[in-house]
């Protein structure tokens, strides 16, 4: 679960700031929009097909 402590002298926007990027790394956001609606099984499996091999073009152009 997510949290931020308000410091001593700190702006409420600032914590709330802090707070939504402490959400974004979490990623709660885009594990609750995926369970929103059902995706078969068979998408899922061609959704990471095509995520590892946009990995693996993405890791070979670093490599040297």
């Amino acid at each position: 679960m997510v949290g931020v402590k308000v410091k001593d002298n700190e702006s409420i926007d600032r914590a709330v700031n802090r707070f939504k990027k402490l959400v974004a790394r979490s990623r709660i956001l885009n594990e609750y929009k995926e369970n929103q609606q059902y995706t078969k099984p068979s998408k899922e499996r061609r959704e990471a097909l095509k995520k590892s091999i946009r990995e693996q073009k993405r890791r070979s152009r670093h490599q040297f």
